[in-house]
């Protein structure tokens, strides 16, 4: 294994950047997700990695060994697409033993006839590591059959087989689930998940689908408009999003962003309601609140910071309910996570109340960053040494 970098990637396609000055380094072993919406040059990225687009500028190192301009096939990796890209006339036995061909065989040793004959042990070496992959994989029942008669999963495992079986330096995989239904794609992400486990291979994985990422991955890079935003653990990225962009990216349903205001003394105010946590005072000014649906919780009226509004939708996804809340000057909408049998004692329409978790808000300032925010008793501490 070895650590992949790369340095500043420039690609544009004509008068579109695609990449604006990209770095990333991958540690051996790791499962990384390059994660985002359509047309932010993840699938780019991943290209420039394997050496199917030439960047414009910076730099491909794997292993220290300079890349950037070696053929793709030089580069010891594997590439599994989405569409599959399986030969459809050949069986999957065959479709996983062609790259073995090409990379260990001379063209005469590849000859239909005579080249098993010269070099029988050669092809019998290639065929057992065609059958002890097939059955990691456990689709050594399926060797004999052609793409055709496979199903959408049993394809995806043939086409990571002819991967696996050359032992590349990594996997490169571009959202190699999404032609696959619901309920499979999440079967496939545990498969893939173990798989990872049990090789110990670096997985580079491009993907739109924050669920995707966030389940898989050692560490999640989220792209927009050519650059990485933040590249961090899942946990961290979910729990601590560096950029507003990131917090309404990742999480489903997406998080509940207020406006709110601090004062000249770092105290945050939104929707008429002060937090218990402050901001340092230069973020004075316009700010953005961040919560997600399971830190709010319906609170009796009354009580202390909670904001009021209107339901007018539930939606029940079995041991919870969303609840969509219209707040009451028609301005902002809500999402409130809650169990459901408390949401079936509440009737559409009706004023309920949620309140914030302590300590759970996510402040960002005018520049959409997140800003670090202190409980106000400390705030007040701090600020009466600072006069004295």
């Amino acid at each position: 294994m070895a650590e992949i970098a790369l340095k500043a990637i420039e690609k544009s396609f004509g008068e579109t950047s695609v990449l604006k000055g990209v770095g990333l380094t991958i540690r051996p072993g790791e499962f990384v997700t390059l994660v985002g919406p359509s047309g932010c040059g993840k699938s780019t990225l991943l290209r420039v990695l394997a050496g199917l687009e030439a960047p414009d500028a910076g730099r491909v190192r794997i292993g220290g060994r300079d890349v950037t301009r070696v053929r793709p096939a030089d580069r010891d990796l594997a590439m599994v697409f989405q569409s599959y890209a399986l030969y459809p006339h050949l069986t999957v036995a065959e479709n996983m033993l062609t790259p073995l061909r090409l990379r260990d065989l001379s063209a005469v040793e590849r000859l239909p006839i005579l080249g098993p004959l010269l070099a029988r042990a050669r092809h019998e070496g290639l065929r057992d590591q065609v059958r002890q992959t097939a059955e990691v994989l456990q689709i050594k029942p399926l060797l004999d059959r052609k793409p055709g008669q496979l199903s959408g999963g049993q394809r995806q495992r043939a086409a990571l087989g002819r991967a696996m079986v050359r032992d590349p330096v990594a996997f490169l995989m571009d959202e190699p689930l999404s032609n696959l239904d619901a309920a499979l794609r999440v079967h496939m992400r545990a498969e893939l998940s173990e798989l990872h486990r049990r090789l110990g291979k670096t997985f580079v994985y491009v993907t739109h689908d924050q669920a995707e990422a966030l389940t898989m991955s050692s560490r999640m890079a989220v792209m927009m408009s050519g650059e990485i935003l933040q590249m961090d653990t899942p946990g961290r990225i979910y729990e601590a999003p560096a950029d507003l962009r990131v917090a309404r990216f990742v999480g489903s349903p997406q998080i509940n962003t207020l406006p709110a205001e601090a004062d000249s003394a770092g105290r945050i105010t939104v929707l008429g309601m002060a937090l218990e946590r402050h901001v340092d005072p230069h973020h004075a000014g316009p700010l953005t609140i961040g919560a997600r649906p399971e830190h709010l919780a319906l609170v009796p009226e009354g009580a202390a910071r909670a904001i009021a509004g209107t339901l007018t939708y539930k939606e029940n996804l079995g041991a919870d309910t969303y609840l969509h809340l219209a707040t009451h000057d028609g301005a902002h909408r809500l999402l409130v996570r809650a169990e459901t049998r408390d949401a079936a004692k509440l009737s559409l329409q009706q004023t309920v109340h949620a309140g914030l978790a302590r300590g759970e808000a996510l402040v960002f300032g005018a520049d959409e960053q997140r800003l670090t925010v202190r409980d106000a008793g400390k705030a007040q501490v701090e600020a009466r040494a600072e006069v004295a």
